[in-house]
């Protein structure tokens, strides 16, 4: 399997804390140390499930949006995006918990023509008002005629973003632009004429469910 160079350090260091209980539970001969490593074994087991990247392929085109992100469609509205868009726009909003992989992904192939860092607030990554108050990194896309913005926003407990996109870069539909560690959500901004073929409360995939066509 897989896994994101970002998680590499604490998976090692959940080891390396795992290896030492067992050690001190063999020299001290102690159960309750046993009990502890044993516990420690399956953090580190669950740090490593978290940072797993596996590989995704699925549907490719100048005309389909791939989701950028596993989790849970909970908002498709209509809305203003004022920062790269520069008009109306439909929003599709993915919410991923602690057991979805946090890899985020392009959904569409074009160039790089935003990127901003913006410092914030960490509410709940599901509530409406965390795409303007949650801290977030947005990436603009420019594909033909179209602007596609995606938007990756921090949550209760995620207080890391990385996204690997400068201005200037070949965005290649399906591949990795970035993580979120820890719970979060992403949101992806598309034309409003676009045909929208996911519902809130689907279970996308990343680089692999069509979350939408685009207008010709």
């Amino acid at each position: 399997m897989n896994f994101a160079r970002e998680g590499w350090i604490f998976i090692m260091l959940a080891f390396a804390i795992a290896t030492g209980a067992f050690a001190t539970a063999v020299l001290r001969r102690s159960w309750p140390l046993w009990l502890v490593a044993f516990l420690l074994t399956l953090i580190a087991l669950w740090v490593s499930y978290f940072f797993r990247d596996p590989e995704r392929t699925g549907p490719r085109g100048n005309r389909v949006v791939t989701s950028p992100a596993d989790g849970k469609i909970v908002m498709i509205t209509e809305v203003d995006e004022p920062a790269f868009v520069k008009g109306r726009a439909t929003r599709i909003s993915i919410f991923m918990n602690v057991f979805n992989v946090h890899v985020n992904r392009y959904p569409v192939s074009g160039t790089v023509r935003y990127v901003h860092v913006n410092p914030g607030k960490y509410l709940n990554a599901a509530s409406e008002k965390a795409s303007l108050d949650n801290e977030q990194n947005s990436v603009g896309i420019e594909i033909s005629r179209h602007r596609i913005l995606v938007r990756q926003i921090a949550g209760l407990i995620a207080r890391r973003i990385v996204t690997y996109s400068k201005i200037g870069d070949e965005a290649t539909q399906g591949e990795r632009m970035g993580i979120i560690r820890f719970g979060s959500r992403v949101d992806v901004f598309i034309p409003t004429e676009s045909v929208v073929q996911v519902k809130v409360g689907d279970l996308p995939v990343a680089g692999t469910t069509v979350l939408a066509e685009l207008p010709e």
